[in-house]
């Protein structure tokens, strides 16, 4: 499985987990030059824009989270302006920054599913 395939079967996963949690999903991939928002979703009025990370094989310590690391969210959250702004979004609207770790465990075809929600910037 090459990477471009391993992430687009772990945002599939993502975005089914949260399809199962009562979440919407508005968008996936969005791209600018300087970032990439892999879903954005809403719940409850509060706009979800999710940082999906994978690994291969599910190894302790080196779970896919960790790459989630302070410059990434950063590049999120500043996309996530930028979509607030184009999709014509009120100042006043809720938002924040999850990320969905997904780790596969190839032979077994399982995967293990952790959602951190709203990371601090």
């Amino acid at each position: 499985m090459s990477t471009f395939e391993l992430g687009f079967l772990a945002e599939n996963l993502a975005a089914r987990y949260l399809e199962k949690k009562g979440y919407k999903i508005l968008d996936l991939n969005y791209r600018k030059p300087w970032g990439e928002i892999d879903i954005v979703a809403s719940k409850e009025g509060i706009l979800v824009f999710v940082e999906v990370k994978a690994n291969r094989k599910i190894i302790a310590g080196f779970e896919p989270e960790l790459r989630a690391t302070t410059s990434k969210i950063i590049k999120v959250a500043r996309t996530a302006r930028t979509y607030l702004a184009e999709k014509h979004f009120s100042i006043e609207q809720e938002w924040q920054i999850d990320v969905i770790s997904v780790g596969l465990d190839e032979p077994q075809e399982v995967a293990k599913i952790r959602h951190f929600k709203n990371i601090d910037v």
